[in-house]
């Protein structure tokens, strides 16, 4: 313990709650982050601002940190700081978690009664995404507040207040008269419930949701075209078959000019695609097993053959067979050896189809 002299001494404790507060007062009282305009040089700082589906976590506090450690620094410096407070309120979270709540989603529920400490009868009153933004930016700004940050609360603003939303408008219209914003098409993934894209932040759930950048090898059979959504289209050399699941009704759709057969999971993809998609009619999946198509690359004529464990959901839900490189379509081979497959028309023993090897390999 130091002697204070005639001063007193210090506090052999450290009380955070006290001496916290006594000069957060001071702070407040003094008006000492509320700058207004003088002769000092400016200097302006913003973080990135904390999205509002919900309480701030310890990231938030990292981050907000680095910000305050620069503007205190400046200040001491003898720059007059600007150091406002935005609150992110804007993406389909907040309206997601409003319909949630609108549901009283059981999960939901619990996860903002009880991780969030929202009390039950104040949660089942937040009905609208504008009612989630108003309680969880009087919560963000209680807690920065007990904190310390330096901020000035009188310029508190939100991402969806009019005066913002005219800044964005004149920010993209600065850089498009710049050439900096230019018009372009690119994937991104959608949501078909709310009709537009999303990204991670904007995901209320299914973060491992990923864009699969396919190539479509169009196999013909007749006048339709059996698509197959492949990741390696070099293969397309050594394919031996197709696969459809039997079990599976397909659709025939007409594609720009174009007739394909795919699995109906395919074709709502395609509807949100930049092809025109038109569904003509269903085919059963089983009405495709034994008829040959033509392989658009080498010309050669290769037969359709019944696979369970083709999914709907992957690609064009139609797979084509490189047994000479892929294990999987070998072995689906091989379980064919001495099945009876006269009732889709195949009379001769397809597991002895020949293989195409595309590399030598000692």
């Amino acid at each position: 313990m130091l002697s204070g002299g005639a001063s007193g001494r210090m506090k052999e404790r450290y009380n955070p709650h006290e001496i916290e507060e006594k000069w957060q007062r001071k702070w407040t009282e003094s008006k000492i982050f509320q700058p207004e305009p003088d002769g000092r040089e400016k200097f302006f700082i913003t973080i990135p601002y904390p999205y509002l589906n919900g309480n701030l976590h310890a990231g938030h506090t990292r981050t907000f940190t680095i910000g305050d450690v620069v503007a205190r620094y400046k200040r001491m410096l003898g720059y007059n700081v600007l150091f406002p407070m935005g609150f992110h309120a804007t993406g389909t979270p907040i309206v997601g978690l409003a319909e949630q709540i609108q549901k009283k989603d059981p999960e939901t529920i619990r996860v903002y009664n009880q991780l969030h400490e929202i009390p039950l009868d104040v949660l089942y009153t937040i009905q609208t995404p504008e009612q989630i933004v108003e309680y969880f930016s009087i919560q963000a700004e209680a807690a920065m507040k007990i904190i310390g940050f330096s901020i000035d609360w009188r310029r508190r603003f939100t991402t969806t207040d009019p005066h913002y939303k005219k800044f964005i408008t004149w920010q993209f219209n600065l850089l498009h008269s710049k050439n900096k914003v230019v018009r372009g098409a690119h994937p991104v993934r959608w949501c078909p419930n709310d009709e537009n894209p999303v990204e991670d932040h904007d995901i209320l759930r299914g973060e491992d949701a990923t864009i699969i950048d396919y190539t479509l090898i169009k196999f013909k059979l007749d006048g339709d075209i059996l698509p197959c959504a492949t990741l390696r289209p070099e293969t397309v050399f050594g394919v031996t078959n197709l696969w459809v699941n039997p079990k599976i009704v397909h659709v025939r759709v007409k594609v720009n000019s174009e007739s394909w057969i795919v699995s109906r999971e395919a074709y709502e993809k395609l509807r949100f695609t930049d092809k025109k998609v038109e569904l003509i009619e269903e085919v059963a999946g089983d009405e495709l097993i034994g008829k040959k198509v033509t392989n658009p690359v080498t010309g050669s004529s290769v037969l359709i053959l019944p696979a369970s464990f083709v999914s709907p959901e992957n690609g064009s839900g139609i797979v084509m067979s490189v047994p000479a490189h892929a294990p999987y379509d070998y072995l689906a081979l091989c379980d064919l050896k001495g099945k009876d497959l006269t009732k889709y028309g195949i009379s001769e023993d397809v597991s002895s189809i020949p293989l195409i090897p595309l590399i030598k390999v000692p």
